[in-house]
C-alpha cells in the first residue's frame, strides 16, 4: 500500500507578522526550497504565504496538529499510517527548529504540543461487530504501541534538515539525535468491553511521556438509519459510557468526545460552563451522506456556542465496499472561523494551527455568555423525577440526563425538558 501524506498550516488570526528585510529574504529562500518534497511516498508542502505564521506565533499560543487518514481492518496497516504521520510532523517540526535558529526570537515552537488522531484510528471492521475481534483493554499491545508514538526519537537533525530542505547550518543543536514529544488523542479505541459481546468507543489521551493521562468513553451511540445509505447499531455491540471527562494539558484544558456526540450540544455545554474546558476534542468518522449535510456546521456551532477551540479528526474516503467516511479534519477558533484545514478532504495527512489563549480570553470576555447563560438548571435528582411525573407528557431520553457530584448528594444536572407524544 502506498501513501502521499500533505501537511498544512493555517494562519491564527491576530498573528504578528515579520517585517525585516533579512527575514524576508530568508522566508523567500526556503519557501522555494521547501515548496514541495518527497521521500517515500511522503510530501510535505509550504506556501510562502503560510511562513509568516510559521515564524510569528505569540508567546500566549501552543501549536496543534489535527490527522487525517482512512482506517481499514488491519491493524498493522493502521499503526503504520499512524506513524508516518507523527514522522510527517516531526518533519515540520525541525523545520520550524530551523526557523528558529534563524529567527530565535520571533520563532514559533518547534513543533505541536498534540496531534489528533480520528475514530477508530487503529481498525475499521467490514462490518458491525468485527472490532470485537480485536478489541484490547488500555494495557494490551495496541494501545501500549500508540503511546509509543508520544515519544518521538529519530535521525540527527542536520541530516534530515539538509536532506529535506536543501539547507546548510552549522550549530551544535542540529548535530545531535532529534528528540522531541507531545500529546497524542487517539480517539476512538476499540477497548475490551464489560462482557464479551460488547466494547467500548474510547477516546484515549497520551501525554508526552507515553502514560494514558484520560479515557472517555463514548456517551451516545451511533443507531441510525441513513437517508439513501446503510443503518448503523453501534449498541448492538457498543456499551454507553456515562462520565463526562477534562483534563489539563499543554494545549489547555480538554474536553473529549466522540464522533456522534457532536449532535448533542448539552454534552459540550457542560463541558465548557462546568469543567471549564478550553479545546473540545471530536475525534469522527462521519458518513459521507451526514458529512456532507452537517459536520462543518455542527463543528462551528460547537465552538460558538462555548467559546472553545474545536480540533476534529476525521476519518476520510472508502474503507470498504460498504463503509465510506466524509474526512475534512478541522481546527476552529472560539469565534467559530476555521484556522487549520488540509487542502484536500480525503487525503491522508496534517493540519496545523495555534491555540491562543489570549483570543480564548478576548472572545469570552467581549460576550461573556458564562453570566447569563440560562440553558441548564441545577434540580435535585428527587426534584427531576417529580418534574417529569407532574408533567405527565414529558418524555426525556436516557442519554439527555447527566450526572454528576457537586459535592453534595444526590444532586443533577439538567440541560432541559422537552415534550414529546401526547399524553399518557
Amino acid at each position: 500500500m502506498s501513501f502521499r501524506f500533505h501537511v498544512a498550516h493555517s494562519t491564527p488570526l491576530g498573528k504578528i507578522r515579520s517585517s525585516s528585510t533579512h527575514q524576508q529574504h530568508h522566508k523567500h529562500i526556503l519557501a522555494k526550497r521547501c515548496g514541495s518534497t518527497s521521500s517515500n511516498s511522503v510530501s510535505v508542502k509550504s506556501r510562502a504565504g503560510e511562513l509568516d505564521s510559521v515564524i510569528m506565533a505569540g508567546a500566549s499560543s501552543v501549536r496543534v496538529a489535527v490527522a487525517q487518514m482512512t482506517s481499514i481492518n488491519d491493524l498493522a496497516a493502521n499503526f503504520a499510517t499512524s506513524s508516518r504521520l507523527v514522522k510527517l510532523y516531526l518533519v515540520y517540526g525541525l523545520f520550524n527548529l530551523f526557523l528558529e535558529f534563524v529567527y530565535p526570537k520571533e520563532a514559533a515552537s518547534a513543533g505541536a504540543k498534540l496531534l489528533c488522531l480520528p475514530e477508530n484510528f487503529s481498525y475499521v471492521g467490514d462490518k458491525d461487530g468485527d472490532s470485537l475481534k480485536v478489541a484490547e483493554t488500555l494495557d494490551g499491545p495496541i494501545m501500549q504501541g500508540y503511546c509509543s508514538l508520544a515519544r518521538w526519537l529519530f535521525v540527527p537533525s542536520s541530516f534530515l534538515l539538509a536532506e529535506k530542505f536543501s539547507v546548510s547550518v552549522q550549530s551544535p543543536l542540529l548535530n545531535n539525535w532529534t528528540e522531541s514529544s507531545m500529546w497524542l488523542s487517539l480517539g476512538g479505541f476499540q477497548e475490551k468491553g464489560s462482557d464479551d459481546a460488547h466494547l467500548c468507543n474510547t477516546h484515549v489521551l497520551v501525554d508526552d511521556a507515553g502514560n494514558i493521562r484520560s479515557t472517555y468513553r463514548k456517551m451516545h451511540l451511533f443507531d441510525v438509519d441513513i437517508p439513501g445509505g446503510r443503518s448503523y447499531k453501534e449498541s448492538s455491540f457498543t456499551e454507553a459510557g456515562k462520565d463526562i471527562v477534562a483534563v489539563d494539558s499543554p494545549v489547555g484544558r480538554l474536553g473529549p468526545t466522540v464522533c456522534y456526540d457532536l449532535r448533542f450540544p448539552e454534552l459540550y455545554q457542560q463541558l465548557r460552563f462546568q469543567h471549564e474546558a478550553q479545546v473540545l476534542l471530536v475525534p469522527s468518522a462521519f458518513t459521507k451522506v451526514t458529512g456532507q449535510a452537517h459536520w462543518e456546521i455542527l463543528l462551528r456551532a460547537r465552538a460558538i456556542e462555548t467559546q472553545c477551540y474545536v480540533i476534529a479528526a476525521a476519518q476520510a474516503g472508502k474503507h470498504n465496499d460498504k463503509r465510506e467516511s466524509y474526512g475534512d479534519s478541522l481546527i476552529i477558533d472560539p469565534w467559530g472561523t476555521v484556522i487549520g484545514r488540509l487542502p484536500d478532504r480525503l487525503s491522508t495527512g496534517i493540519a496545523v494551527a495555534d491555540i491562543d489563549f489570549s483570543l480564548i480570553d478576548s472572545v469570552r470576555a467581549k460576550m461573556p455568555i458564562a453570566k447569563v447563560s440560562l440553558c441548564f438548571s441545577v434540580i435535585s435528582k428527587d426534584d427531576f423525577n417529580l418534574l417529569v411525573a407532574q408533567t405527565r407528557r414529558t418524555f426525556v431520553p436516557e442519554n439527555v440526563w447527566y450526572g454528576f457530584d457537586y459535592g453534595h448528594s444526590n444532586i443533577g444536572f439538567v440541560p432541559h425538558v422537552a415534550t414529546f407524544g401526547e399524553e399518557n
